[in-house]
């Protein structure tokens, strides 16, 4: 019998510490990848995201906006999943952009290369 109290002695201790572990093992506050993610708006902006990719724009700044609220009630765990959410919607923002700029432009040369065809076309020989 003194045996079996002594080994539950030693489970409740067990127990509770691993409960003050727990504890204090809580997820940090997620600065830095909420820093990133506005780094990465930034340049979405830049690359002209808002006008190629302006459903994502807006998704990745909603997303930062619900990081920053969810840090001010610090539920750092949902602030670091919506700011890697719009640190990913900022990216495919830029990429958008990018592929748009450069299709433009193709397609500009295209029409600068019809042009000088006819040009010389047009010349005799």
């Amino acid at each position: 019998m003194n045996q079996l109290n002594s080994c539950r002695k030693y489970l409740a201790v067990g127990a509770c510490a691993a409960v003050l572990i727990a504890g204090c093992a809580s997820v940090p506050p997620p600065t830095e990848q909420i820093a990133v993610s506005k780094v990465s708006i930034a340049n979405a902006v830049s690359a002209g995201g808002a006008e190629y990719a302006p459903v994502e724009m807006r998704s990745a700044q909603e997303k930062l906006d619900r990081a920053n609220a969810a840090m001010a009630k610090e539920d750092y765990a949902d602030a670091r999943r919506y700011a890697e959410q719009a640190q990913a919607d900022a990216r495919l923002a830029e990429k958008k952009a990018q592929s748009g700029k450069a299709q433009k432009s193709a397609a500009v040369m295209q029409d600068d290369i019809r042009v000088l065809r006819e040009e010389l076309a047009r010349k005799p020989r």
